[in-house]
């Protein structure tokens, strides 16, 4: 189901340069990249104690855009300021019906986790619940409120497994589109 090699196709054949740091690279590192956006993989585990990714994370969200997936939606929830719970059983299998609570559009997705979003803990953040899991209602994706910051709880990118949710690459390479737009027209203008 999770497939490093599809996620990576995905985000080249939404022209994207890909360039792949450790989870445990600081913000100023990660900055003298020059990245355009952050994209959040997936991971092992419970995400609560990964506090140095959580650190980076919310130094990073006001400053790009970033799409989080899987465990990268859990480090989001927790950079957010908000807490995960374990679940009972977790979500495994590519057969998890999604829905998007803005839109109404179901779809089925892959997932491999164990930990979920607390949406009492997101109530106090500027997060907006976009999608939940139609088997147990916990919270499937997220929005931030200001910045082009989302993320979902399963894989877009699965392979083999459902396609629906591959438009969420489109709307990451938009973000960072316009996010790109905006840096070189303040850069023109000063110039």
């Amino acid at each position: 189901m999770d497939c490093p090699l599809q996620r990576f196709r995905n985000l080249s054949r939404h022209g994207f340069d890909v360039t792949v740091v450790p989870a445990d690279t600081s913000r100023e590192e990660i900055e003298a990249l020059q990245p355009d956006g952050i994209f959040l993989s997936n991971g092992p585990g419970d995400p609560e104690p990964i506090r140095y990714a959580q650190k980076t994370v919310a130094e990073l969200m006001p400053k790009y855009p970033v799409f989080g997936i899987c465990f990268g939606h859990q480090i989001i929830t927790h950079a957010l300021g908000a807490s995960t719970f374990k679940l009972k059983f977790g979500h495994r299998g590519g057969n998890q019906p999604v829905k998007n609570v803005e839109t109404g559009k179901v779809m089925i997705t892959a997932q491999n986790h164990g930990f979920a979003s607390d949406p009492d803990s997101l109530l106090k953040t500027d997060a907006v619940v976009t999608e939940v899991n139609m088997n147990d209602n916990t919270i499937a994706g997220l929005r931030h409120r200001h910045y082009p910051v989302f993320s979902v709880q399963y894989h877009p990118e699965a392979a083999p497994g459902p396609n629906d949710a591959v438009p969420h690459f489109e709307t990451f390479y938009q973000n960072v589109k316009a996010f790109v737009d905006a840096r070189e027209a303040g850069e023109s203008k000063s110039a």
